[in-house]
């Protein structure tokens, strides 16, 4: 489960508290009310016949708040054993090296072009062949071949080496966050990671506008968005001003090769896993496969749950 996304999520939440709040209030008054209020007999006969409702008052109300308690550790609870070691990144802000990656290493994607079908936000996946054996080593070769699933992935292991708690959504409508940073010294997340596995389009202002957006209505002052291409000059001129961190694919790829041995093949382990070139169904998290239009046509990756979801993605030119 994710923290709480919406205002009405929120409202509901706090509209618990504060019932329970009153009813605990209201609870202790009629029960308290004989012992403070001494005086007429009439008065003693009311007080004393209103504490049973006290009673029953004050058990809803403590209820309301257990309630809200246990709905909110459950709701911001991080599902991860609690395994991973003590950290001194472990803060409510982001490590220096996510926060200032490396000096950028050169990456040129390869373009590729995505047809006028293709839905809004669309980038293309690779073309169905004979996959390339899994990579030895890190290099703008392994972004190329991996599904965007898989980029999201070794993001969220980058960001768990780092010392974070990570709680990710692996598919269907993510409010516009991919991965929910949670340390042990903060209840609730610290910050937010959104991904775009976009070799071919530039991550521009509007979408680092939109993720802002999102950091705002969590009243989150970090967030990373991070891509396997590059940004537009707008988009990281609107970053650096409102407190977003941008890791492109140079310096994701940099801030890599700064890992051990160890991690940086754990890494590699986690974008080779499975079925690493076929790219996943956003909507429902299932595999796709190859299709051609019946009536002829270039062929795209149709989700394949179909025709019970409908989602498909353009393929890239073949080599």
């Amino acid at each position: 489960m994710k923290p709480p996304r919406t205002r009405a999520q929120r409202r509901a939440l706090d509209g618990l508290l504060e019932k329970g709040i009153i009813g605990t209030a209201i609870g202790l008054v009629l029960v308290l009310a004989p012992s403070i209020l001494k005086g007429s007999p009439v008065v003693t006969v009311v007080t004393t016949s209103l504490r049973p409702a006290g009673w029953v008052a004050l058990g809803l109300g403590a209820a309301l708040v257990g309630l809200h308690t246990a709905l909110r550790r459950y709701i911001q609870g991080v599902p991860q054993p609690d395994d991973a070691p003590v950290s001194r990144f472990q803060h409510s802000v982001l490590p220096e090296e996510l926060l200032n990656p490396p000096s950028r290493v050169r990456l040129e994607p390869k373009r590729t072009g995505v047809p006028a079908d293709a839905s809004p936000g669309a980038t293309a996946a690779p073309a169905v062949q004979t996959p390339a054996a899994p990579g030895t080593r890190w290099g703008p070769q392994v972004l190329a071949q991996i599904e965007w699933r898989r980029f999201e992935a070794v993001c969220e292991a980058l960001f768990a080496q780092a010392g974070f708690r990570t709680q990710a959504q692996s598919h269907g409508a993510d409010g516009g966050v991919d991965i929910w940073l949670h340390s042990r010294h903060a209840q609730g997340p610290v910050a937010v990671v959104q991904c775009k596995h976009w070799l071919a389009r530039p991550v521009g202002v509007k979408d680092l506008r939109e993720f802002y957006g999102v950091m705002s209505a969590h009243q989150l002052r970090r967030g990373t968005f991070a891509t396997s291409g590059r940004y537009t000059p707008d988009a990281l001129e609107f970053a650096r001003g409102n407190g977003i961190h941008t890791l492109d694919g140079a310096g994701l790829l940099a801030l890599i090769a700064q890992r051990t041995p160890a991690q940086q093949q754990h890494l590699l382990s986690v974008a080779f896993e499975g079925e690493y070139w076929r790219p996943t169904c956003a909507n429902c998290g299932t595999k796709m496969v190859e299709r051609t239009p019946a009536a002829g046509g270039a062929p795209f990756w149709g989700c394949g749950a179909f025709p019970r979801c409908r989602v498909r993605l353009p393929m890239t030119q073949r080599a």
